[in-house]
């Protein structure tokens, strides 16, 4: 059975780390045009943690919080998984090897309960038929008499059939009674046929069993003689040689199974850490655990070939720096984005919808109204939110006048007055007191490669000078071990006052001032550097220091 069928696989859309207000509301109302368009499983994901801005945005309007996904790589649960159920560990061998054969499988998974408990293969089985010949080992293995009768297609006609064998050996009675006594001891199980006074012989010299071949009748008089004595009788259609050949298979295969140090894997490992487990294990089957380590099926090395690598849709990014961990290793289907192109490499062509506006999601709005589907209430309002978050409500120069009008449009659907809830989302975004300075940091927060040079460049907007002074003070000590940290030739942290329309910019990187002084054809010292008219990353502080580290 496969568990992943092709039509109901999920495509998951998603922005890029440390997600913005654009980034996780053109996730969500993305997935929610896809499926209304097209049906199938598209599900709005998160690359990191959410700001408290778009914290806001959500909880406001109501809407879930997109789940976290931290790695894109192929995991087991991406490939074919043999949804074989696990077997208790009394069945026989015989019905162990049935079940293989039927299944075209050569391990089965032993459960208790639903949790794993062994594991028995072909080879398991064929070693103890053909190498066992001690005749006790169907006792050592606490056989069931369920386990006899159905190996030998019997019928058990005195005794109990849920006891099972503690004591004795297997015994033919090939030889006269008299023989007999020198063979057959107390507990033992005896194979015989129709002969009365071998069967009586049998019984009275302590049997626990007598298995009766060739279909023989039974007389009465052994019955009760069976049943005084404490010995079970079988009866079998099958012949001697066949029952002695075919008794050993009555075994169950917890004798048999391993039990200790088993190699498993879970529904959440990557299947590049697991490769080099199987590879070096004799068997190809391995079974599949949940979270809660519950048995799930089995996975073989030959599933490897089957992986479906996962099903990516891009929002309001394109640089590999800035996605999900494990892209590289996804099958990226669409990118929908408003930033410069630095675009993923992909494996084939893919839908590509960039468009120079303020925000990914007057992009997505544009899309809704192409396909004719109504946008509701509460997806107007995400949509508007992200355009006013990345327009700095309409201010910043990246915004069009495509994006006024879509804002004023949904703020009609969505019943907002804008300019108020644009004060109250920024207010929550700009409000970090219990947040450290690494944190906020790293709210908005994006890297760009230049040349050969990595730059990192946050933002946080906010209303109140008073405000952005005070997280100013409060990031300082640390700029030099977060550049440090994260690997950066240099670090600018730009503090937006809406209302004023510019910026103040903090740093660190040895050239970082320099870089700033140049772009911006200033002479500015000390640690900070105004910036009066730029409001927007994307459209004025990034392309003025690409410009400044090219020259």
């Amino acid at each position: 059975m496969n568990n992943n069928d092709s039509n109901n696989r999920p495509v998951f859309v998603i922005g890029h780390k440390n997600p913005d207000t654009d980034s996780i509301c053109a996730a969500i109302t993305y997935a929610n045009l896809k499926n209304k368009v097209f049906g199938g499983n598209y599900i709005a994901c998160r690359a990191g943690h959410l700001n408290e801005e778009t914290q806001f945005v959500l909880s406001h309007f109501d809407v879930a919080v997109p789940a976290y996904i931290k790695d894109v790589r192929t995991q087991v649960r991406d490939m074919e998984i043999r949804m074989l159920d696990g077997v208790t560990a009394d069945l026989s061998l015989k019905n162990a090897w049935a079940k293989m054969r039927d299944a075209d499988v050569v391990t089965l998974c032993a459960t208790d309960g639903d949790k794993l408990s062994g594991i028995v293969t072909t080879n398991d089985i064929v070693e103890t038929y053909m190498d066992v010949i001690d005749p006790h080992i169907l006792s050592q293995a606490g056989t069931s008499y369920r386990n006899i009768v159905e190996t030998l297609d019997g019928e058990m006609i005195v005794g109990d059939i849920t006891e099972s064998l503690n004591r004795g050996k297997v015994v033919i009675a090939a030889a006269s009674p008299e023989m007999m006594e020198n063979v057959i001891e107390e507990g033992d199980i005896v194979i015989l046929g129709n002969r009365y006074e071998t069967q009586l012989c049998a019984i009275e010299l302590g049997a626990s069993c007598i298995i009766v071949c060739e279909g023989a009748e039974v007389t009465r008089t052994i019955q009760s003689q069976a049943r005084e004595h404490g010995t079970q009788v079988i009866t079998t259609p099958h012949d001697t040689f066949v029952v002695a050949r075919l008794i050993n298979q009555s075994m169950p295969i917890n004798h048999i199974m391993k039990k200790d140090n088993l190699v498993s894997f879970h529904m959440d490992d990557y299947i590049e850490d697991i490769q080099e487990v199987m590879a070096s294990m004799r068997h190809r089957y391995f079974p599949v655990l949940d979270k809660n380590d519950h048995y799930i099926g089995m996975i073989s090395r030959r599933n490897f070939l089957g992986a479906h690598k996962k099903r990516m849709i891009l929002v309001d990014h394109n640089e590999k720096n800035q996605a999900v961990n494990g892209i590289e290793e996804a099958e990226i289907m669409e990118i929908v984005d408003h930033h410069r192109l630095r675009t993923i490499e992909t494996a084939g062509p893919v839908f590509f919808r960039n468009q120079p506006l303020g925000s990914t999601c007057t992009i997505i709005y544009l899309m809704y109204r192409e396909y004719g589907i109504e946008v509701d209430k509460t997806t107007a309002g995400l949509l508007l939110a992200a355009i006013l978050s990345d327009t700095l409500m309409f201010r910043s120069p990246t915004c069009t006048a495509v994006d006024k009008k879509a804002g004023e449009e949904l703020a009609a659907i969505a019943e907002v007055d804008y300019e108020s809830f644009a004060r109250e989302m920024f207010h929550a975004g700009s409000n970090l007191g219990g947040k450290s300075a690494t944190e906020i940091l790293h709210q908005d927060f994006k890297k760009f490669t230049v040349d050969d040079m990595t730059i990192g460049i946050g933002q946080i907007n906010s209303m109140s000078a008073e405000e952005l002074d005070e997280i100013k003070d409060k990031i300082m000590p640390e700029l030099e071990a977060v550049t440090s940290a994260d690997g950066l030739d240099m670090l600018f942290f730009m503090l937006t006052n809406i209302i004023d329309e510019s910026s103040r910019v903090v740093y660190a990187g040895g050239k970082a001032l320099h870089t700033l002084n140049s772009a911006f054809g200033l002479n500015a010292e000390g640690d900070t550097v105004s910036l009066p008219g730029v409001v927007s990353r994307k459209k004025q502080l990034l392309p003025a220091i690409v410009e400044a580290i090219q020259q």
